[in-house]
């Protein structure tokens, strides 16, 4: 017994148009003062921070060519700048966690995602920590 052709529905007009999007900042380089060992609390060290903001479904097009009616890029990566070099901070997972959620907290981001390394921390590698929270 055969069964009847369903034909796939056609995508509802509304969906073309939206997409879900993602802000990267990728390979930012900067000093911190982080760490607990001897050297570490001597000076700010060189680190690394990577983040993607999930802002969601998004217009393809945005109703205007407006940056104030985006998230403006240049803010996000100087709250991360400013995160991570407000305060000495003994833990590279206190700080991942106080930037993972000052992120959180921007207009229109669901989900954030942030990986910190710490890039002479030891003399053979480099040490870093990613974090996940919100919507994925």
């Amino acid at each position: 017994m055969s069964r009847p052709d369903h034909a796939p529905t056609p995508p509802d007009a509304a969906r073309l148009k939206i997409g879900r999007q993602v802000l990267a900042l990728t390979g930012l380089r900067f000093n911190a003062n982080l760490g607990i060992l001897d050297h570490e609390r001597q000076g700010p060290q060189p680190i690394q921070v990577d983040a993607e903001l999930n802002q969601g479904l998004q217009p393809l097009l945005p109703h205007d060519d407006d940056i104030h009616h985006v998230l403006d890029y240049r803010k996000v990566r100087q709250i991360i700048i400013d995160e991570c070099t407000a305060e000495h901070v003994n833990l590279l997972e206190t700080l991942i966690g106080k930037l993972a959620h000052r992120l959180l907290q921007l207009p229109g981001v669901i989900g954030v995602r942030v990986r910190i390394a710490k890039l002479e921390i030891f003399d053979d590698c480099e040490v870093a920590i990613r974090m996940e929270c919100g919507q994925w």
